[in-house]
């Protein structure tokens, strides 16, 4: 026994058969399946639910958007009910003035609009003839006979788009109203709904979480702010430039630039190049020449001067992360996706910034004032500098 026992001591300890690469490639691996698997989930609920979340979700922007005037009619002793009340309706009288205005100018437009365009088809067809292309009559007459007969051959899928479209309406009109509807809650009620929905937490963790909340509403209300002023830039300056070189509707085409420009990068190369091909059509290429000049001049103006300095360190995102961000965006739930990526990877940005951040450990929530851009951010220098660079 005392032999046995010896030699089972001298023996070395057994090593482990599987390589701590292996063993690390595994853990990660199973972690990140499920991780996948719960983004999977989130966004299957996502897609079911996209009529009620997407309404929620572009109620919370407009709700960042009209709070300060909220809270700026109370600071003035205004009572929050009557203060909501009138920012719901100023809101509403702005937003249906400027879409009335808009809309107008469009159709008044539009005859002169269909007579150039009838004018540059006689041109182009002109040149297709005796330009270097050397087009025949017949060959020109049978483009256009093929042109119309492919739009023949796909009327019932035009007619049941239209049909489809029809529906849509009725869906949009109650989205509508729900976004509304959200809106004024959160106006009048938001600070409550936050602390209702902050109990959820466990108590330990309870003040971190809710301190990353409001540097996430911060940084909303600053995306907002930044996104709201970069867009009344593009569209007057884009507007005055179609303005001055007398392209039809200047006005229609700068609200258009307006909207877009809450997508970032996509909105501006969709609104410009609507400007650029009106411009052709009316005015000829060397308008649409000078307008594309104009527009590339804007958004090297937005890219490089005004987002920066307006969106500010807390809530400034990589190019390519606000690209991949819209392009899922636009996978996952269309237009609605790609305007809402940004802000939401703003958000999350924030939120997990505050949470791994040693600033905040010893923060208050009370002395985190969501209305204030800089709030949005711990108070950690050097921590945008490579973002900076």
């Amino acid at each position: 026994m005392d032999v046995l026992s010896t030699d089972r001591g001298d023996m070395p300890p057994m090593r482990d058969p599987i390589p701590a690469v292996l063993r690390v490639s595994a853990a990660l691996s199973w972690r990140f399946l499920v991780v996948v698997a719960a983004l999977y989930v989130i966004g299957v609920i996502f897609s079911r639910l996209a009529a009620v979340a997407v309404p929620l979700a572009i109620a919370l922007l407009l709700a960042a958007l009209l709070a300060p005037a909220v809270t700026f009619l109370m600071v003035h002793r205004v009572p929050r009910g009557l203060a909501t009340a009138l920012v719901l309706v100023g809101g509403l009288l702005l937003l249906g003035g400027m879409l009335t205005f808009v809309v107008m100018t469009f159709v008044n437009g539009l005859p002169d609009l269909a007579a150039q365009l009838a004018r540059s088809i006689d041109a182009i067809s002109g040149w297709l003839v005796a330009g270097p292309l050397q087009l025949s009559e017949t060959q020109l007459r049978d483009l256009v006979d093929r042109i119309v007969k492919t739009m023949q051959d796909n009327q019932s899928g035009i007619t049941t788009g239209a049909i489809t479209t029809a529906a849509t309406v009725g869906e949009t009109f109650a989205e509508m109203l729900l976004v509304l509807f959200a809106l004024a809650f959160l106006l009048y009620d938001g600070p409550r709904i936050w602390q209702f929905l902050i109990r959820v937490v466990p108590d330990g963790p309870r003040r971190r979480v809710d301190v990353a909340g409001r540097r996430s509403l911060a940084a909303l209300v600053s995306y907002v702010r930044a996104t709201g002023a970069v867009a009344v830039v593009d569209a007057i300056g884009i507007g005055i430039g179609l303005a001055v070189l007398r392209v039809p509707l200047a006005v229609p085409l700068a609200a258009l630039v307006f909207i877009c420009a809450f997508v970032p990068i996509f909105g501006a190369v969709v609104a410009g190049a609507v400007a650029v091909v009106i411009a052709l059509v009316a005015n000829g290429p060397l308008t649409a020449v000078i307008v594309l000049i104009v527009v590339i001049a804007v958004n090297q103006l937005e890219s490089h001067i005004l987002q920066p300095f307006l969106l500010g360190r807390a809530v400034k995102l990589h190019p390519l992360a606000v690209v991949l961000a819209i392009a899922a965006g636009l996978l996952v739930a269309g237009i609605a996706g790609a305007l809402l990526a940004v802000p939401l990877l703003a958000v999350l940005n924030s939120a997990i910034r505050s949470l791994r951040s040693e600033a905040d450990e010893h923060v208050s929530p009370a002395d985190v004032h969501t209305s204030q851009p800089e709030e949005s951010g711990p108070d950690e220098p050097g921590l945008d500098t490579e973002a900076e660079k």
